[in-house]
């Protein structure tokens, strides 16, 4: 381009040196100088944005109708509104993306942006390899703003934004519609009614078979925090320095006692090894009630399509009716091509993409697509109340330690190794350990 330019400025400069230049020969150079620099313009124009082949990283199972929709779908509509960003889709299984972002970082070979559980945020950010938004991109908060709220949480680490969140998933309570009826029982609203219909519902079927009124497949914070935030408990402070006050408090302590007190009169099972698996359990009539997210939903019809359930809201206690909230965001990574990455972040976030999601199952986060009526209709649907009150689990760096410590603590409780208050006050400490060494 620079020596199209050079042309008619030397036309120019041999005109003035030679002084025969006619009126009309004048002219006509500077006719062509004109087309010349208006053809220049052009090819700046046409070429405004760089060709850029942005890397994108997912775990969208590369079978998966949401894979599908994201590679016949979105990224073409995508590239078709951004000329010049080519975006290179490549589908991780889910734990070896974690394994391989790490990897690559040592390497400095990431991707531009990736779709990560919001669980890694915590660990990625300390790591120093995701580009704080708020920071960075002037029209963030503007994004941001037409997210929900709760969803946005998961990505905020330290007082920075690390990702938006891109779609989100919480747990409700199945319960076994037949069995509550022919025990004359409602859907348990509170803890309390929640307590005594697992209870009810336990015992033995009349094939001699032991049921449980209800199954928990673990031990870790995704299975406890529900129960511990709707008894008014939780693992650390507001500010998330210190678990001492907090994880071994009395409402916590209460909340864990509850579900000891379940699994010691055999109303309560499913985490230990050999274990019925929970679709099977649930759908066979030996678990009575579970809580779980939507995808237990497309797992009932595909395996147990007959099998008649219902579902409730998680049973309210005295800090109300508060599951945990799930889901993925979406991140840019220091190295990325900033401009190009924060496109495709906003147009995955989008309306448009969101609702084109929501017809895989995927709940939307873009407050907008939540008030659509494919969204509203969705077999999803009975999970857009309790994403509203849902709550992360805390957003700090050595949250997998803390994960496995609370595993441990109360898994020593259930075999009835260490009493509650005991088990929690010991977990406590730890716990401050770790946080005052991150």
């Amino acid at each position: 381009m620079k020596k199209s330019k050079l042309l008619p400025m030397l036309a120019a400069i041999t005109a003035m040196s030679l002084g025969t230049m006619t009126v009309y020969a004048q002219t006509s150079a500077d006719s062509e100088a004109s087309s010349q620099e208006s053809l220049d313009s052009n090819d700046e124009n046409s070429g405004s944005a760089e060709e850029v082949t942005l890397n994108f990283w997912h775990h969208y199972s590369a079978q998966s109708p949401e894979n599908e929709t994201l590679m016949n779908v979105l990224i073409p509509k995508f590239e078709e509104e951004n000329p010049g960003i080519t975006v290179n889709a490549v589908s991780h299984e889910w734990a070896d993306l974690h394994d391989k972002i790490l990897i690559n970082a040592k390497a400095d070979t990431l991707p531009d942006v990736a779709r990560l559980d919001s669980a890694w945020i915590p660990e990625f950010a300390t790591a120093g390899i995701l580009m704080p938004l708020e920071e960075e991109i002037a029209d963030f908060q503007e994004t941001a703003d037409g997210l929900l709220d709760s969803a946005m949480s998961t990505a905020q680490i330290d007082g920075h934004s690390y990702g938006l969140a891109l779609n989100t998933n919480t747990k409700i309570l199945f319960y076994n519609k037949t069995a509550l009826e022919d025990a004359g029982l409602e859907a348990p609203a509170t803890m309390d009614e929640f307590v005594e219909t697992a209870k009810a519902l336990s015992g033995n079927n009349e094939n001699g078979q032991q049921v449980w009124g209800y199954d928990e497949p673990a031990l870790s914070g995704w299975n406890l925090c529900p129960f511990i935030w709707s008894y008014g408990g939780d693992i650390l402070d507001p500010d998330q320095t210190t678990a001492e006050g907090y994880l071994n408090s009395e409402k916590t302590v209460a909340a864990i006692q509850m579900l000891a007190d379940l699994y010691a009169e055999g109303a309560m099972t499913g985490f230990n090894s050999g274990d019925i698996p929970m679709t099977d359990g649930f759908g066979t009539g030996r678990y009575m009630m579970l809580l779980e997210g939507p995808w237990k939903i497309s797992e009932m019809a595909g395996a147990y399509p007959d099998f008649a359930y219902e579902t409730a809201a998680m049973p309210e206690g005295e800090g109300g009716s508060v599951s945990v909230l799930g889901g993925e965001d979406i991140s840019m990574f220091t190295s990325a091509n900033k401009e190009a990455a924060w496109k495709f972040m906003q147009f995955m976030t989008s309306e448009f993409a969101q609702v084109e999601m929501s017809k895989c199952g995927q709940i939307p986060v873009n407050e907008a697509a939540l008030e659509n009526e494919t969204v509203k209709e969705a077999d999803f649907a009975p999970f857009l109340e309790a994403i509203k009150t849902a709550k992360s689990r805390p957003t700090v760096s050595c949250w997998s330690e803390i994960d496995s410590e609370l595993a441990t603590a109360v898994t020593a409780v259930m075999n009835g190794e260490k009493a509650a208050q005991d088990a929690m006050d010991e977990l406590a400490e730890k716990v401050d350990a770790l946080l005052a060494g991150e």
